[in-house]
């Protein structure tokens, strides 16, 4: 494994695949990362040298948002619409659907496991 940032990544895939291994950088910003650097996508990770990984390494530190930082940024901005009491921050806080998706069905993923509720019983006359 290859390391860049001080992340792992696959060495025998093409280095623009190997890079969104990184969480927070995708297949553009895969492809933004290696035209700045002038490194060929279809090289693979392992054929790289370390004059050409640093350079990977250095571009993404001053790009790109990525591990670590990127997930306290998502819980923080997630923290700021609980905080302001926000619907956004309501469904969140919740765990309903955040983007306007329906919930009287197809919302299982966020609500969870079904919790079944008892029909009517019948009056005894």
């Amino acid at each position: 494994m290859a390391r860049i940032a001080g992340i792992d990544i696959p060495e025998k895939k093409k280095i623009i695949f190997a890079l969104q291994y990184v969480h927070g950088i995708g297949p553009k910003a895969a492809a933004d990362i290696l035209r700045r650097t002038g490194i060929d996508p279809d090289r693979r990770s392992n054929s790289l040298d370390d004059q050409e990984l640093s350079a990977i390494a250095s571009d993404i530190n001053e790009h790109v948002l990525v591990e670590g930082a990127l997930r306290r940024k998502v819980s923080q901005d997630i923290a700021r619409l609980k905080d302001v009491r926000s619907y956004r921050g309501e469904r969140h806080r919740k765990g309903l659907p955040v983007r306007g998706q329906r919930t009287r069905t197809n919302a299982r993923t966020r609500k969870g496991k079904k919790k079944t509720v008892a029909g009517k019983k019948p009056v005894k006359a």
